[in-house]
């Protein structure tokens, strides 16, 4: 083996993911490419009643209702802009390894772009941000710094019970 071929296979090449690169306002966010199932225009929602103001609403997609959360609202308090560029991206929502993944629809400003680059050049930002866990680390680049969004993360407890009851409702049940 020549040294040419020895150094080459001694070295690993990084390895490198995709990112969907979104806005909330004028920062920079990313989700990860294989949590994304699918990125759709920004569709007509059914509100749900007595819900946190950043939970959306719900729609129904290939046979099942799917709860959308807004994630401008969730972060910052502001609902996302209708803009061309605003998405509801469906994403696989599991919160842990025994919870069967299950679709979550996110509202997403300028979800327009992607990224590809190494994960572990994402770096913690100094802050336990307990108040937003979903919050992950950021990454430096020519344009400013970008920060993760962990799916995992996006709900607590109380919100996930309500998106997704643990017994679904009996319509078929007669009030007693």
């Amino acid at each position: 083996m020549s040294e040419l071929t020895a150094k080459r296979s001694a070295v690993t090449p990084a390895r490198l993911a995709l990112f969907l690169v979104f806005r909330v306002g004028n920062e920079r966010y990313a989700l990860q490419a294989i949590e994304v199932a699918e990125v759709l225009p920004r569709l007509p929602l059914k509100p749900i009643a007595r819900a946190p103001d950043w939970v959306a609403g719900v729609f129904a997609y290939r046979g099942a209702v799917v709860p959308v959360i807004d994630l401008s609202a969730l972060t910052f308090g502001q609902p996302a802009q209708a803009r061309t560029s605003t998405r509801l991206v469906l994403v696989h929502y599991r919160p842990d390894e025994a919870t069967p993944a299950q679709l979550l629809g996110l509202i997403l400003e300028q979800a327009t772009d992607t990224v590809r680059c190494n994960p572990a050049d994402f770096q913690p930002y100094g802050l336990d941000n307990r108040q937003a866990p979903y919050l992950g680390p950021v990454r430096k680049d020519a344009q400013g710094l970008l920060q993760w969004v962990r799916v995992a993360d996006l709900l607590d407890e109380q919100v996930r019970a309500l998106l997704f009851p643990a017994q679904p409702l009996d319509l078929l049940k007669e009030p007693s």
